[in-house]
């Protein structure tokens, strides 16, 4: 939070107010309030609001011009949109909807007070990137920070969460605490009891952004790689009897400064598959640990274990059409997605799913034999491509469409014997292999070309394209082996791939090594 002191502005000054929010955050209740709240000591006001779908669920930017009363009578005549450099105060309901305030140019130093929430909702542009596209938010905050005359800036929506409110009460709050409207607080309160919905929640978030806006402390933002959950300490004991002598295994047979991450790869494997697939993981990683020993080992910290931890049990819970579909069916998604939107235990949601399989991944629901046959048969490709040209919509909360997904799921024992488990096993033992090789000659080249499996993830063309990706990278790594910067090349080609779908530096990057 960070809040500065000021005077309140002078009476016969018309304010001008810009409000970035995106669909859902309640940004027409917060305008609303806002004018409200002039009118009620007789201010004349005007709103106005261009929405917007290219961030998120669409970004709007609603205007607010207020002016007091004129002592002779005269309408004013108010603009319908804000102006760069004569925004008087502007609230953003999410960061980085503050750091595109500045860009376009409504944050003026010497006169503009921002409020913005801290906390993140990400745009498409930061979800489509290979690797973590996340921006960084400490960076943005400073840039509105030197632009703006005064900051507020906490998680509002954090606030208003513990309040049992919305974001815009807690907006509304920091607006009263900021000063930079000449009304009292009590005038606040009373426009959010006027409004006769949610009143006592709705003031308890504004009580809290009321404070956050007084406190002087500096407003706590992650970083992007601060967003990365620690792995969780290995428990001592295991949630069942037949899990316990896995737990038993990590800690007799591999390095202590893996165990929190096999531990992990554990629990993902069981839940991807069952308790003889989560032992096959273990069988897979303890491949790796007899190269993991010596002095590189320990410099390192037993990186190849923990790497060969974190990755293989990646690759060995790949995204397929099953647990595409299991996770859409799960009951603590459906309770998650109407805590989201704070339904009420007798409210109808409605969920609508967007699938679009290919043939490749229907063929890879198949036996292994019969798959193959289907993706080798050009009558197949040709009905394949009729049938799977066009992506599905399901209503998953509605009875048929979620016993659609309950039997998709109810494939999962069938899956070992499928053809695209065979495919991701043959995957597996390549890359594996691969790495042993190397791992004889160069420990540090071992360790990047585990880490090159990140840039394998989802289904169908994202997965197609990131393991093509994958197998020219390890192919070139592995071809690097005897040279003193193999290691970083690696790393470096790896970073490449991750920072843009398009992959056109990636592909300078493999010429250059060439």
């Amino acid at each position: 939070m960070n809040a500065l002191a000021s005077e309140v502005r002078p009476r016969e000054a018309p304010i001008h107010i810009a409000v970035m929010a995106l669909g859902g955050q309640g940004g027409g209740v917060l305008v609303d309030w806002i004018v409200a709240l002039a009118e009620r000591r007789g201010w004349v006001a005007q709103s106005t609001s261009v929405a917007g779908v290219a961030q998120r669920t669409g970004a709007t930017i609603y205007y607010i011009e207020l002016v007091p009363p004129d002592p002779l009578g005269r309408t004013p005549v108010l603009a319908q949109m804000p102006v760069p450099g004569d925004v008087d105060v502007l609230i953003a309901a999410e960061l980085m909807e503050a750091g595109r305030a500045a860009q376009r140019g409504f944050i003026t130093p010497g006169r503009t007070t921002v409020i913005t929430s801290t906390h993140r909702a990400f745009a498409v542009a930061e979800k489509m990137v290979p690797g973590n596209g996340v921006a960084d938010g400490r960076r943005v905050l400073d840039q509105v920070r030197a632009g703006a005359q005064r900051l507020v800036a906490d998680d509002m929506q954090a606030l208003a969460v513990a309040a049992g409110s919305v974001i815009s009460a807690s907006l509304f709050g920091a607006l009263a605490g900021s000063g930079a409207l000449p009304f009292e607080p009590e005038d606040f309160e009373a426009v959010v009891r006027d409004s006769g919905v949610g009143v006592e929640p709705s003031l308890r978030a504004l009580r809290a952004g009321q404070a956050a806006a007084r406190d002087l402390s500096a407003p706590q933002v992650l970083a992007a790689d601060a967003m990365v959950t620690a792995p969780r300490a290995l428990p001592e004991r295991a949630a069942s009897a037949r899990l316990q002598p896995l737990l038993d295994r990590i800690r007799r047979d591999f390095p202590a400064e893996a165990w929190d991450m096999l531990g992990e790869g554990l629990q993902r494997t069981l839940d991807f598959q069952d308790l003889d697939h989560a032992a096959r993981y273990l069988d897979t990683v303890a491949g790796l640990v007899a190269f993991d020993a010596g002095e590189p080992a320990r410099r390192a910290g037993h990186a190849l274990s923990r790497e060969a931890a974190h990755w293989i049990a990646v690759a060995m819970s790949y995204d397929d059409v099953i647990r595409v579909a299991e996770l859409k069916s799960r009951e603590e998604r459906f309770a998650r997605i109407r805590g989201e939107i704070d339904a009420g235990a007798d409210d109808v949601v409605g969920v609508e799913e967007y699938l679009h399989p290919r043939l490749e991944e229907i063929a890879g629901l198949l036996p292994r034999e019969l798959g193959r046959r289907v993706l080798a048969s050009p009558r197949m490709q040709r009905l394949g491509e009729r049938l799977f040209r066009k992506g599905r919509r399901l209503r998953s909360m509605r009875l048929g469409g979620y016993l659609q997904l309950r039997l998709l799921a109810g494939l999962r024992r069938w899956r070992p014997g499928s053809l695209r488990h065979a495919q991701e096993a043959e995957h597996l033992r390549h890359w594996l292999e691969t790495v042993r090789r190397v791992a004889r000659e160069d420990y540090a080249l071992a360790v990047e070309l585990l880490r090159c499996r990140r840039l394998v993830k989802g289904y169908a063309d994202t997965h197609a394209r990131g393991s093509s990706r994958f197998d020219r990278l390890l192919a070139a790594g592995a071809g690097l082996l005897g040279r003193p910067d193999a290691a970083r090349r690696v790393a470096e080609l790896r970073e490449l791939a991750l920072a843009e779908a398009s992959g056109t530096a990636f592909e300078q990057g493999l010429e250059g090594l060439r």
